[in-house]
């Protein structure tokens, strides 16, 4: 069944969604056979470019490439980023597949319980921060020394509102998007003075399938703090975060962009 969302992305770039031009470049995406992160691939082949998606679930992994198409540039990739030696060999085999590593989109996310922090259950919480956070930082270990040695990369991390301001009732995600922040700007600083960008983006609610996993109250919570009055689509997160990832973003870096729909408060 096709998503509100969705269909409003699609009628989106049918009217002309910006075209971003990725021609030569490769990008690695986390949690890349869904939801946001295969927006961005989609964007990223379109503009000409090569895509590694990383996810953990095989199926969806399959599910991807086959909606992608047998001829698109795309190296489909199991990948645990909470395992930091499994980060290495995958960002090895993605530069041994397409001979360099440009881009990396830090999307991979876990949501975890809706429960008050007093009874949030200990194990949810270490998966989401690593997931999250630790992951993220694993990807950004691994993968920037290729950048560097490239002499050129674009990093956006996808954090959340709830990294800004925190959600009741979700206080590992809301820990996890509010440290890949900190991440994003003490790493934006450490490679102001290469071609590298390092930037996030502070989406609101977005009708994705992991955010659909939340409970009924929760997501109406987070909607009713919405001033646009609606859930974020898909096509607008993709636009912010593909023009982050271009060459064009020359400048800007550790740098926090709403997507927040009016939310945000700073």
């Amino acid at each position: 069944m096709e998503s509100h969302s969705s269909a409003h992305a699609d009628s989106a770039a049918r009217a002309g969604a910006n075209h971003y031009d990725f021609e030569g470049r490769v990008a690695v995406i986390t949690g890349g056979a869904q939801g946001i992160g295969f927006g961005v691939a989609q964007r990223i082949l379109a503009g000409g470019g090569s895509v590694a998606l990383w996810d953990w679930d095989s199926q969806m992994l399959e599910d991807a490439g086959a909606r992608l198409g047998d001829g698109a540039p795309v190296l489909r990739q199991r990948v645990d980023i909470s395992d930091l030696g499994g980060v290495e060999a995958a960002a090895r085999q993605v530069v041994d597949h397409f001979g360099q590593l440009d881009i990396l989109i830090n999307n991979a996310a876990l949501v975890g319980p809706n429960v008050p922090t007093w009874e949030y259950p200990p194990d949810a919480f270490r998966d989401v921060v690593n997931v999250g956070l630790t992951g993220a930082f694993y990807c950004c270990r691994v993968v920037v020394p290729y950048m560097m040695q490239a002499g050129y990369g674009r990093i956006v991390n996808v954090s959340s509102i709830a990294g800004k301001e925190g959600n009741p009732n979700a206080v590992a995600y809301s820990s996890a998007k509010a440290g890949l922040l900190a991440l994003t700007k003490s790493l934006g600083k450490e490679l102001a003075e290469y071609d590298i960008a390092v930037n996030a983006v502070t989406p609101a609610f977005a009708k994705t399938a992991l955010a659909m996993t939340q409970s009924p109250q929760h997501i109406d919570y987070i909607l009713s703090k919405i001033p646009r009055g609606r859930m974020l689509d898909i096509v607008e997160a993709t636009s912010m975060i593909c023009w982050l990832a271009t060459a064009e973003n020359s400048f800007t870096t550790a740098a926090v962009f709403d997507l927040s729909g009016g939310r945000a408060t700073y």
